[in-house]
């Protein structure tokens, strides 16, 4: 009990289970007393009720069955959460389709079909796009819950995929740097994926490439500071890295992926007042900001003990209309 309670999702399965229970129950004993209804008293729309609480009784008892099945072998928390909402999205399809059939006549359920879907297209168009980007998202997904995505200008990572829109927990707005959630939920609808990039940053894989830039005077010993900060962030980097690697390999079995350098490495860069050193390196996605952290303060404490390494700073000379004399 106290596992349950400390695992909200296992808490909203059950929820999720209790609810469709009672749907059965309240469908089915609505189709028996229809059922008696319409023996007593022959009507064709009585009929037609009862077919309807007989359509949600066994198509939610269907998925019922179907969705304890599955959800026995599957183990992953985002897996399952995927499964029952492709499952949801699957019983309103499901169930429009066929109560579709019965409240129309037969000789014009077609003609019914066309101008339903003209009217969904015509009237409903922003309402459909959005329910067909919720399907194309969990059918090819293109993202899951819990990974970190980047959707109409909006960076953070999904907690809920709905039928109609998208719920992303924010990370790196305007006024919080550095890849570190906000606070606030966007809400983006699921059209969005129609028209718009879609940056997965977790699809198949858990790192990025970073960089630090250090500026150098040019008096400094750069060839000692090259081989200082290669061995300071190669140290600090190795677990990653090595991840990293296997990871890649991973995904050349899957894409045309051509090889990858993760080892870090620096990139010198000759400006008017300075040598800037570009220090490349991976980093685990959801840590970027934190190992960036790291490696700074690291590299900060490296070149202050070093003896013939420099930081450059840019002097600015402030003129309050005296003589000016060479310096």
């Amino acid at each position: 009990m106290q596992a349950d309670r400390r695992n909200p999702e296992r808490q909203e399965e059950r929820r999720a289970t209790l609810r469709t229970v009672a749907v059965i129950v309240i469908s089915g004993t609505a189709t028996a007393l229809f059922l008696l209804a319409a023996l007593a008293y022959p009507d064709i729309y009585l009929e037609r009720v009862f077919y309807t609480a007989l359509t949600i009784s066994l198509v939610y008892l269907f998925f019922f069955i179907v969705e304890s099945l599955t959800l026995r072998r599957i183990k992953d928390e985002r897996e399952r959460y995927s499964f029952r909402r492709t499952v949801s999205i699957l019983k309103i399809v499901v169930i429009s389709v066929i109560l579709l059939r019965v409240w129309i006549d037969t000789n014009y359920i077609f003609v019914a079909y066309g101008i339903v879907g003209a009217g969904i297209a015509v009237a409903l168009q922003d309402l459909f796009k959005n329910f067909v980007g919720g399907i194309l998202i969990i059918v090819s997904r293109t993202y899951q819950v819990g990974d970190r995505i980047e959707i109409s200008e909006t960076i953070g990572d999904v907690i809920d995929i709905g039928i109609l829109e998208t719920k992303i927990l924010e990370i790196h707005a305007r006024d919080v740097k550095g890849d570190q959630a906000t606070g606030r939920i966007a809400v983006v609808p699921n059209g969005a994926v129609l028209s718009s990039r879609v940056f997965n940053y977790t699809m198949d894989h858990t790192f990025v490439w970073d960089e630090i830039s250090i500026p150098i005077t040019y008096g400094s010993d750069w060839r000692r500071a090259v081989s200082l900060f290669l061995d300071i962030v190669r140290r600090e980097t190795a677990a990653t890295s090595g991840r990293a690697e296997q990871e890649i390999e991973r995904i050349g079995m899957r894409y045309y992926l051509p090889r990858r350098e993760v080892e870090p490495s620096v990139y010198l860069t000759l400006t008017d007042n300075w040598i800037d050193f570009s220090i490349r390196y991976v980093t685990d996605v959801r840590r970027k900001r934190a190992t960036k952290d790291d490696l700074s303060r690291k590299l900060l404490e490296a070149v202050e003990a070093a003896d013939g390494i420099t930081i450059a700073t840019e002097n600015i000379i402030v003129y309050d209309g005296g003589p000016v004399e060479d310096t």
